[in-house]
This record gives C-alpha cells, structure tokens and sequence, in this order.
C-alpha cells in the first residue's frame, strides 16, 4: 500500500484507502479479492511509523530493482549522471526561527586537507596552520529553521526558488537513463556535498567500473575533482563562462605544459607554482614585469587554478 502511494502520487494516507477500495488494479497489485475488505488509514499510518520508520526495506527493494535492470543490460555503470532537483516542503517560509545549530563542515575535509599537505610537501612548502574549521569542532550558528518542518533547510541560490526545501540528489545511467541512485538531503546543503559518497556506494554496491561522471557547474569543486582522479573516474562538468575581471587575458589564453608543470603565457614567458592553498587550489605567478604588464597592471600576478581534469 506505502509503495502504490509513493509510485502514484497519493500524499494522503486516507485518500489512498478510498481509491483501493474501489480501484481494481490496486486490488490485483496488492492480491486483495474484490470483496476483501482493505485496512484503514490508521492501520497504515502506525506500520508506516512502527515497522518502516527506521527500516531500510524500500532501500533494498530499489537495489533489486537497480540489479534486475543492470543484470538485463538496461544499465551498465559506465558513464553516470548526477543532479539535485529541489522538493518543496510543506512549511511558510515566513514563519521561521533562528536556531543555534552546529556549522557543518565539507565532508571531504579530512579527504583535501591530506591532499594539500602531500601536495605542498612533494613541492617542499611549509605545513598549513591548522585550519579553524575542523570535523571535531563544536561551532555553532545561527539558522533559519521552520517550526512546522524542521528537517527542512532554507534554501536560497541564484535563479531559485527562495524557502524551505529538500534536494532529490539523483543520479542516472548513461545508457538508457535507469535511475541508479536517490538520495534527499535538507535544501540548504550544497549538491557536492553527498556526491562522493553516494558514488562511492553505487560503485560497492552494484560492482561498477564507471569512467566519467557528467554533473553541472556547482560540482566543479577541488575536492570532487582530486577524489574522482583517485578513483579513477573522469570528472566531466558543465561549462561555467567564466568572469574576466579586470585582466586582460583569461584563463583559455593560458597552455599548460604537463611536461616541465607550468603555464606558458601567450608571449611565450612561464607562469610557475607558486603555493597550494587550503581549498586545493595551485597558485601560479608571472617572472617578469613585460608578462606582468600585459595580464594585469599592478604587475604582480596571481592565477588560481582549479586541479587539471584529465
């Protein structure tokens, strides 16, 4: 009954009896003869609480389904899709509180901070202060929160709706579009924030061996591309215009040399690294005064770059 429910669109658990008592189809899906009588909404509505609440069945079944349409060659992992849709919860965005709730931090951190030190040792810098921001700290702040739904997280971005929302992070196989993986998080955390482990999960779960991954510009992050490289898998994200500011060139002016691991600037002259900063970006700074003339007038340079994608 949950499942016709959910497949169907029906939110309310009352409307959903009345329709099976009278719906044929319901009756033939659920095996109830058409004379049997059908179990009231409280009866549902206590299972739901008591059995399913804290139960990972409807999980399971959406593996057997992801596993019977890999097994019949309608999926095969090879390339994979990923992208948030937001959900509209059910409560006034005018009526909200302010509470203290801890500060999330990325969940690559620990992942990215060990990257950027081996990267800064490998290039013999300094070890970085230790960051204030840490997965052990207990720092607070203040957020805006609905009394009527409280698992909900206001959401505001650019060209977006502005409230309480959930994100359906969705990802898809290339092959036929089968849905490979659903997962629901409050509307305020960031789409990169699950994405690594959520691929990671369809990888072990399913055995896959996908090579590329295709996501939007808000996932063309520096943890999400040094994890992907880590495992493998090509990191293919949508085109962001970028920003001119007040240089004169931009950053396709720029050739990289993977050979000697520098930029050649369009006159010929090379940009070297610089350092590593704490978000993994390189940092790569002009030589000369000429090459720093032509990009940007103080004549001291400096380019971030986001890690190189293969």
């Amino acid at each position: 009954m949950m499942l016709l429910g959910y497949l169907f669109g029906v939110p309310s658990e009352r409307r959903l009896v009345k329709e099976i008592q009278v719906n044929v189809a319901y009756r033939w899906f659920l095996r109830m003869g058409l004379t049997e009588k059908v179990p009231d909404a409280l009866t549902l509505s206590q299972n739901r609480i008591r059995r399913f609440n804290n139960s990972d069945v409807f999980q399971q079944i959406f593996d057997h389904v992801v596993l019977q349409a890999l097994g019949q060659g309608m999926a095969n992992g090879r390339v994979l899709y990923t992208d948030s849709t937001h959900l509209k919860a059910d409560a006034n965005p005018r009526k909200a509180v302010n509470e203290l709730r801890p500060e999330g931090v990325s969940e690559y951190f620990t992942q990215l901070n060990d990257a950027v030190e081996a990267d800064r040792k490998k290039r013999e810098k300094k070890p970085l202060p230790t960051a204030r921001k840490t997965p052990k700290n207990d720092a607070v702040k203040n957020t805006k929160v609905s009394p009527t739904d409280p698992e909900s997280g206001f959401m505001h971005r650019d060209n977006k709706p502005k409230g309480f929302f959930y994100l359906d992070h969705r990802t898809v196989d290339g092959k036929h579009g089968i849905i490979m993986d659903t997962h629901v998080t409050p509307g305020n955390v960031h789409d990169s924030q699950p994405f690594i482990g959520r691929l990671e999960r369809q990888v072990e779960r399913f055995g896959l061996e996908p090579v590329a991954v295709g996501v939007d510009a808000g996932y063309f992050t520096a943890a999400l591309c040094h994890l992907t490289q880590d495992m493998g898998i090509a990191l293919v994200p949508g085109y962001r215009r970028p920003h001119k500011g007040q240089n004169e060139f931009q950053k396709k002016h720029f050739r990289y040399d993977e050979s000697r691991d520098v930029y050649v600037f369009p006159a010929d002259e090379l940009l070297i690294y610089s350092t590593t900063d704490r978000n993994g970006y390189q940092h790569i700074t002009v030589q000369t005064r000429q090459c720093a003339n032509g990009v940007n007038r103080e004549g001291n340079v400096r380019r971030t770059t986001r890690p190189r994608k293969r």
